[in-house]
């Protein structure tokens, strides 16, 4: 899979960030299929720069035709998302996608954060909780689906955590 690649890419080049989306819905334990990797980014202008700096050397592509490193601008990311209301920029390398988001209901200096260790690479993902706010303010069936399954995994999680206590 690519995620790995881009994963251990992001962690390499020290890049602060979470997997949310449904690379995260995965990895907390409901199985559906996902196209893409979607991520959010500590928005200090530096961290933001490493990240698309790190996406364009493993080959990635900004899918609109503007400068990415217009990210990296708190200024210009600011107006992006105020007057074109941007919620994320996608990245595209063949049929591999990589979106990175920047307008959410959840922050990534607020979001609870846990990580997953595959094959000795460290998937830094947002919470069940975090993740069902997020899939909230969507609408769409899918997060509808999403949010219903990670409910539940996250009650049987409380269950489990209340008979060993």
């Amino acid at each position: 899979m690519f995620y790995e690649e881009v994963i251990r890419a992001l962690n390499n080049a020290a890049v602060r960030y979470a997997i949310v989306g449904g690379v995260a819905v995965n990895l907390h334990g409901h199985i559906r299929m996902t196209a893409d990797l979607d991520i959010i980014l500590e928005l200090e202008d530096n961290n933001i720069a490493k990240a698309v700096t790190t996406l364009k050397e493993s080959g990635f592509t900004c899918k609109i035709p503007v400068d990415p490193m217009g990210l990296a601008d708190s200024q210009t990311r600011n107006n992006w998302i105020q007057n074109k209301n941007m919620k994320a920029l996608n990245f595209y390398r063949g049929i591999e996608e990589v979106d990175l988001v920047i307008a959410s209901p959840v922050n990534y200096k607020d979001a609870k954060k846990i990580i997953f260790v595959v094959r000795d690479t460290e998937y830094p993902i947002v919470s069940k909780e975090d993740l069902i706010k997020m899939k909230e303010i969507t609408g769409r069936d899918r997060d509808k689906d999403d949010i219903k399954k990670l409910k539940i995994l996250r009650d049987i999680e409380l269950d489990n955590q209340a008979k060993l206590e």
